[in-house]
C-alpha cells in the first residue's frame, strides 16, 4: 500500500517509519531542517529499547509524489488550511485521507444526523476551505494515544503508547478501515476500528478542554492542576460542560467524569501538548479544542460558563504572546 504522511512531524515520522520498516511504500512530506535531516540520514526512531534508523523516501513536493491509496494528515490544525487545497495530485479515485487532528475535526457534521448536519464550524474551517478540498466520502477518522517528540531534527522519541483508533464517520466498520488498521498493526501499533468514533473524540475532549487551557494560563502539569483544591474544581466543571454538550448532540459517552478525572491523575506530572507548545512558541491549537466546542455549545443554547471563562483567559495569553 502506498501511503504519503503529510506533515511528517513526532507522530507523522514516527507513523511513517514504522510503516517504512514493516515494507510498505512510505514517503514523507516535510519541510526545513527536519526534511534535510531525513533525507540525508534517515529517520532515527529512539524508544526506552533502544535506536533504529528507517528509510522512507522524503519529499517537499506533493506534485512529485503521484496519486497515492492512503494521505495520512499529521499536520496541526494550523497548518492544515494551507495545505488542503494542495493535496489534489495525491488524490486518486479511491485514495483514503485519515484524519488525526486534535480538537474537532473538519469533517465532524458530515453524516452525523441532528440539527447541526452538514455544519460548518468558523473555529475549525474557515470559509470551508478543507471541506471543498478534501471530499467527505475520503475521510477515515482517527484518534492518536501515543506520545513522541522530535529530540532534534530527523530524530524521533517515543514517550509511550502505541495505541489508535480509525472509524468512519458514518459509524461503519468498512473494508478501508480494517485494511488500514492491519497495516498498522503488522507495523507495531495497537489499533482497533471503532464504529463511535465520535463518541472518543468527545471522550478525550472532556479532558483536553479541560486540561489544555487550564496548563497554559498556570503552567502546570496535569498532576500538579488536580492536586490543587482550587484548581481540581474548575478542571472538573469543565469537563461536566463538556460532557453536557456532547450529551446534547445525543452522545451517550462511555466514560463519565469521575472516570475521565481518575484516569488523568495516573497521567502524572506530564505537561499538556498546549503547555508544551506554549513554551517552545509554537502556536497553540486553541480554537479546534476549546473555541470548537464553545461554538458547538452556543448553537445548540448549552451553558458553558466555566469552560468560556477559560478560553476568553488563554485567548488574551495567545494575543499578548503574539
Amino acid at each position: 500500500m502506498k501511503v504519503v504522511i503529510v506533515g511528517a512531524g513526532a507522530i507523522g515520522a514516527y507513523i511513517g517509519a514504522l510503516l517504512a520498516r514493516s515494507g510498505e511504500d512510505v514517503t514523507l512530506f516535510a519541510r526545513g531542517k527536519h526534511l534535510a535531516a531525513m533525507e540525508g540520514n534517515g529517520v532515527r526512531v529512539v524508544t526506552a529499547d533502544g535506536e533504529s534508523v528507517e528509510y522512507p523516501k522524503v519529499s517537499d513536493n506533493l506534485e512529485s509524489i503521484g496519486p497515492t491509496d492512503v494521505v495520512f494528515l499529521g499536520l496541526n490544525a494550523h497548518s492544515l488550511a494551507a495545505v488542503a487545497p494542495r493535496l489534489g495530485p495525491l488524490l486518486g479515485p479511491e485514495t483514503i485521507v485519515v484524519s488525526t487532528q486534535n480538537g474537532i475535526p473538519w469533517w465532524y457534521f458530515d453524516n452525523h444526523g441532528g440539527e447541526l448536519e452538514g455544519s460548518r464550524l468558523d473555529r475549525v474551517d474557515p470559509g470551508g476551505t478543507i471541506a471543498g478540498a478534501i471530499e467527505s466520502r475520503r475521510v477515515l477518522g482517527s484518534i492518536i494515544y501515543f506520545s513522541t517528540e522530535i529530540s532534534e531534527p530527523g530524530v524521533i522519541r517515543h514517550i509511550e503508547g502505541n495505541r489508535l483508533s480509525l472509524g468512519e464517520p458514518d459509524g461503519t466498520r468498512s473494508d478501508r478501515s480494517k485494511e488500514f488498521a492491519g497495516l498498522l498493526n503488522r507495523a507495531g501499533f495497537k489499533c482497533r476500528v471503532t464504529a463511535r468514533i465520535r463518541h472518543e473524540i468527545w471522550v478525550k475532549l472532556m479532558g483536553n478542554v479541560a486540561f489544555n487551557p487550564t496548563s497554559a494560563l498556570t503552567r502546570a502539569t496535569i498532576g500538579q492542576m488536580l492536586r490543587d483544591p482550587e484548581v481540581r474544581p474548575v478542571v472538573r466543571r469543565i469537563m461536566e460542560e463538556v460532557y453536557g454538550v456532547a450529551s446534547r448532540l445525543g452522545l451517550e459517552l462511555p466514560v463519565g467524569v469521575d472516570q475521565r478525572m481518575a484516569g488523568a491523575e495516573k497521567v502524572g506530572e506530564h505537561k499538556t501538548s498546549m503547555l508544551q507548545d506554549l513554551e517552545t512558541g509554537r502556536p497553540l491549537e486553541l480554537e479546534v479544542v476549546v473555541g470548537a466546542v464553545v461554538e458547538i455549545g452556543r448553537r445548540l443554547g448549552v451553558s458553558m460558563p466555566c469552560t468560556e471563562t477559560v478560553y476568553s483567559c488563554t485567548k488574551l495569553l495567545v494575543r499578548g504572546v503574539r
